[in-house]
């Protein structure tokens, strides 16, 4: 009796533990979520009629046509087209750079590993608007302080250059981010396995070669499936560089189309329209992360 007691206790006490988050994360994450998909069914239509319209916007039921408008915006696929050719030199630039920082610090080769760590996390503690506006000002030729310094012509907006441009501004801001979650896995490798490599031989090199980064595969793995989900949401840096060149246009990047069409900059606007692109990007990111954690399955198999 006082063994199911206490299990029953611990079992209350465990809820009332998880209560705060539970009810933060219904409140933050589940209602918007649910009335996001139910948005994406309904489209605001004036409920006065006739030929010039008139009356309040009403919600009406359109079923998938929504859906259906999205799926086949010709300006959706081709924003689409940008992030995943963004991410595809993005992502393995900034994972590689992330690996070999962690690396670095949890070496013998650094004094003072707590500085360059905190050094290194900082642009991540800097909001990504800040971030953008930083390397915008950075990149413009009247104000820049190293665009003097550059070959004549050198153009970090131009349409050809304009994706790696922000490529470098979102490799800024995460590297540090995602070195940190390196450097916890390599911190769980237990010191055993590095003595007994050192004892047969093996150098510094050797040893992270052939123990420290087949060990943290489950962080690459964590890093590349966050960082997919992330370049499908890419929105500050080309939203800020859209302010400074027109000829992007309010439909970029996906993310700045169901801005823009949330906000009634696009044709269709409301609610519905965005909401319906929203749930494309979530489909499409969950497909490429799905994809992603199969081959490296596969791989590892």
């Amino acid at each position: 009796m006082k063994k199911g007691f206490r299990a029953r206790q611990e079992a209350r006490n465990g809820w009332l533990f998880m209560a705060p988050f539970s009810l933060l994360f219904i409140l933050v994450f589940l209602v918007p979520l649910i009335i996001s998909v139910r948005s994406a069914f309904f489209s605001q239509v004036s409920s006065g009629g006739g030929l010039f319209g008139g009356g309040e916007a009403v919600d009406t039921f359109v079923g998938f046509d929504n859906l259906a408008a999205a799926a086949s915006n010709e300006a959706f696929w081709l924003g689409m087209a940008r992030v995943v050719g963004y991410a595809a030199f993005q992502i393995p630039v900034m994972i590689i750079a992330a690996l070999a920082l962690a690396l670095l610090l949890d070496s013998f080769l650094v004094r003072r590993p707590a500085f360059f760590r905190l050094s290194f996390f900082l642009p991540f503690a800097i909001p990504g608007v800040i971030a953008a506006m930083i390397w915008l000002y950075m990149y413009t030729p009247e104000v820049s302080p190293f665009m003097p310094f550059l070959p004549e012509g050198t153009d970090f907006m131009a349409p050809g250059t304009i994706l790696a441009s922000m490529a470098n501004m979102t490799t800024w801001t995460y590297t540090g981010y995602n070195m940190l979650i390196f450097l916890a896995a390599l911190q769980s490798i237990p010191n055993e396995l590095y003595e007994a490599a050192r004892l047969d031989g093996a150098n510094g090199l050797q040893i992270s070669m052939k123990i420290k980064v087949p060990m943290v595969r489950g962080a690459a793995l964590l890093a590349v499936l966050l960082s997919i989900i992330g370049t499908i949401q890419l929105f500050n840096e080309p939203m800020i560089m859209q302010g400074a060149n027109r000829w992007m246009g309010l439909d970029y990047t996906p993310m700045m189309l169901t801005y823009n069409s949330m906000m009634g900059q696009i044709s269709p606007s409301g609610s519905g329209p965005a909401s319906a692109y929203s749930l494309l990007m979530a489909v499409i990111a969950g497909a490429l992360a799905v994809v992603y954690a199969l081959l490296q399955r596969k791989k590892a198999n």
